[in-house]
């Protein structure tokens, strides 16, 4: 993997572990949640895509505009269902399993599904990547957890199915149809919120309850969010979606300390087990692409 792709996914995982903080902490908000983090994206990002990015948002063709709105439908169940999961079980466990079943079905989409090359280098990065998130999230012992625990593997399960979904759908929109990342995310939020815009008509009430209590977590995350996954899509058009997806995944480490840290989730030295794991499978990936 290039060095500039890899210092792309750092960012961008730096700015994963932050705005997942933020949505944790907020703990409610739904679909109405949903549409107000798409709204403050297409609002933010108006100003670079349509001042700056004009040329590149009159060439989107039929194509990219499919994945556009394949896009739009599994960001909108994936955010759905990360909330439900953040409130089913603790952030230390959800975000981890989430994380690792993610990529993991990213990478083999990506070999399969898109033609990208597996080398004995790019799998093992991809195991140790998974086996890091595996013991982040408590090793084999987590399939003996308590109801709470139980459900909140289950759902980060349920995230990762839908981080694979999308993670290879918009690979495939950068890298092999050409477009530009930040034109085609700005353009899934503004199809999701565009789409969420009947339904959200009929809870004014929710909406303003929503942006009084949460609205600062709503712009930041709805400033965060894309942001991260912007610079990722750039790096899987220096990168293959088989290397970068699992990459990634460098936010485990920010999340272990999170976790442990500041929400105090505490198994610090399991964590950081974990995520010496995760390090280790990012540094075979880079190797890989070399």
């Amino acid at each position: 993997m290039p060095l500039s792709a890899l210092l792309l996914v750092a960012v961008a995982a730096f700015l994963h572990a932050w705005w997942n903080l933020l949505m944790k902490r907020a703990g409610a908000g739904g679909l109405v949640f949903v549409w107000g983090i798409c709204a403050a994206t297409s609002l933010v990002f108006a100003l670079p895509v349509l001042a700056v990015l004009r040329s590149e948002l009159a060439a989107a063709d039929v194509a990219i505009g499919a994945a556009v709105l394949v896009s739009a439908a599994v960001h909108t169940l994936y955010l759905w269902v990360l909330q439900r999961g953040y409130a089913a079980g603790d952030l230390s466990v959800v975000y981890p399993v989430a994380r690792g079943v993610g990529p993991a079905l990213a990478a083999l989409g990506a070999i399969v599904l898109l033609g990208e090359a597996a080398t004995v280098a790019s799998i093992a990065g991809l195991a140790l990547i998974v086996a890091g998130t595996f013991t982040i999230a408590g090793g084999w012992g987590m399939w003996r957890a308590p109801a709470r625990l139980a459900a909140g593997i289950a759902w980060g399960a349920a995230i990762g199915v839908t981080i694979a979904v999308y993670t290879v759908n918009d690979g495939r929109a950068v890298r092999l149809l050409d477009a530009d990342p930040i034109v085609f995310y700005w353009l899934v939020n503004v199809v999701q919120a565009l789409a969420l815009a009947p339904w959200i008509a009929h809870r004014a009430g929710e909406v303003r309850t929503m942006i009084a209590r949460h609205g600062r977590t709503l712009f930041a995350v709805g400033v965060l969010s894309p942001l991260g996954y912007m610079l990722a899509l750039q790096a899987m058009k220096l990168a293959p979606v088989s290397h970068v997806a699992p990459a990634r995944e460098l936010s485990m480490l920010i999340a272990a300390f999170l976790g442990a840290r500041v929400l105090g989730e505490g198994h610090l030295g399991r964590r950081v087990a974990g995520a010496a794991l995760i390090a280790a499978g990012v540094a075979a990936l880079a190797l890989a692409g070399r």
